[in-house]
Formats: C-alpha cells, structure tokens, sequence
C-alpha cells in the first residue's frame, strides 16, 4: 500500500501521495490500531472483562516495547543504513533465534525436519529477495547489527507472546501489546511533533487505512496462530511476507517477478510444510504434547 501510494498507483488519476517520515507511520500504525480496537472491545465486551492484573500488565509492556516497538525501530534504521534486501535478509534469521532458544530452553528438539525448515526458509527469502549472490547486499555495521537486532525482537515477540497467549485471550494480548507500542513511540515522538508536520487529509486518511490494514488485521490474525503454533512453526509461516510483497507487487503494480524468485517461493512453502508436518512419534500413535512457551 505504501508504494502504490507514494508512487501515485493507488490514488485517483494518478497522483501521488507526499511522503511520510517513517517515524510517524509506524507510530501512527499503532495508535490508529490501538484506539479502533479499543472502541470495539469496549463496546463488545466492557472494561472489566479486558482488565489485567498489574503483574500482566507489566508483561504486556514488555511485549509490547520489546517485541513489536524495537522491532520496528530497528528495522526502519536497518532500511536507512542498508536497503531493503539486507534488512529483511537478516531480520528474517529469526526462526533461526527462535530455534535455537526453544532447543536449548529443552521445549523442542533439534529435529532433521525442524532445522532444514528453517534453512529452506531463509534460503527461500535470499532467492526471493534477489540477494543470494550478493549484488543486493549493502553492508554497513550499524544497519547490520540493527537488522540483528530486529531479528532477534522479532524472535521475542514469537515466544514471549505465545507464553502470554497461552493465558489471555488474543484480543486482550493485542490490545495491550499495540498500546504498549503506542505509549514508546508517544514518548519518543510526542504528539506536537506529528501536528507540527502539517499532514494533509490524503495523508490522514492513508495512515488510518494502513494501520487497521497492515497492524490491527494481521496482528489479529498471528495472534490466533500462535495459540495455536508453536514459535518455530508459527515464524518460518511467517516467512510468507516477503513472497507475498512480491506477489501482490507483481500483480497489482506491474513489478517483474524473476524465476529465481518463483524458486525462492517455493522453498518458502516447502519449508512451510515440511515444519508443519507432525511429529514421527504423533504418526506411530504416540500422543505427545510438548513444553512451549
């Protein structure tokens, strides 16, 4: 949405909208989410029944700031001091992260499938991304080490939030993890700031549309998977974004898929199946039920 809209395919006759610091869009990502979800969850079910207890409630910041606000960050300053490529190639070595914490922490084992899912994964994103042999690689320290950085908030919003999910309803985990999100950037970024930019109505408008379309609708949906998944399952799934950035480009604003891409896509899906695929021990009639956090 955001390239279609600065590059005039998404307005009428072709205009283009002006750019919008990244700062305020990924504030204003949150917050737009956080008072939309607010209204309906008060209207749906009444203030009492999203309450939290003050020690979940600090949980939630932790998510919230941790998980979703220093991802962000990181990955915005990774984009300025590299490029797109670099950024979501090592953003995206979190299943590697997750992997190796719920291996060590003894949730999981180390499995032949488990390990070559998430090699398959990353691999599939290089070839997506069209920076396997290096050309789309723009190195620079701090860009690196704040996709690093990203990788690992990333890889820590997957297992801390299962663990909270695993106790509250998804709803209620949103809607505090996105205010908690909304509350950092406010203090990094207050209010005055953002009026002071003098922001058209097109402006305004995309930026609400662009919150409920890219954090409230898709946080709802991961938030109900990782009820569901375990952190490794649910992060190399995850891996689908950047396949799916290139379809919908392709399709909808005309940008040229190459066959190396289309190969990255499908390792990308294989390294969806093969990690969902159940347990050996699950398929001789063994029903087990394994730690996860």
């Amino acid at each position: 949405m955001g390239r279609a809209a600065f590059t005039g395919r998404l307005l009428p006759k072709g205009e283009a909208l002006p750019p919008i610091d990244p700062l305020i869009l990924s504030q204003s990502r949150v917050g737009f989410s956080f008072l939309a979800l607010l209204v309906a969850l008060l209207i749906s079910r009444g203030w009492r029944r999203i309450q939290l207890p003050a020690a979940d409630m600090g949980r939630m910041l932790v998510l919230g700031i941790l998980g979703v606000a220093v991802s962000n960050y990181f990955y915005y300053l990774a984009i300025q001091r590299t490029n797109v490529g670099t950024a979501i190639i090592v953003q995206y070595t979190a299943p590697v992260w997750v992997l190796m914490y719920t291996v060590a922490r003894g949730q999981q084992k180390a499995t032949v499938p488990r390990v070559a899912a998430v090699g398959l994964a990353i691999t599939g994103i290089a070839l997506v991304l069209g920076i396997v042999s290096g050309k789309g690689l723009r190195l620079d320290m701090i860009g690196v080490g704040a996709a690093m950085l990203a990788a690992f908030s990333f890889a820590f919003d997957n297992v801390y939030g299962h663990n909270l999910l695993q106790r509250h309803d998804r709803w209620t985990v949103l809607l505090y993890t996105i205010f908690s999100a909304f509350l950092f950037w406010t203090i990094v970024n207050p209010p005055w700031k953002i009026v002071a930019a003098h922001y058209s109505g097109a402006q305004w408008l995309f930026l609400l549309v662009f919150s409920l379309v890219s954090v409230l609708a898709p946080f709802s949906f991961y938030f109900a998977g990782l009820q569901h998944l375990e952190p490794t399952r649910a992060i190399v799934v995850s891996c689908l974004e950047p396949v799916f950035s290139i379809l919908i480009a392709a399709a909808v604003l005309g940008e040229v898929m190459r066959p190396v891409q289309a190969l990255g896509i499908v390792l990308v899906l294989g390294a969806i199946v093969i990690v969902q695929l159940p347990d050996r021990r699950l398929s001789e009639g063994i029903r087990v039920i394994e730690p996860i956090e």
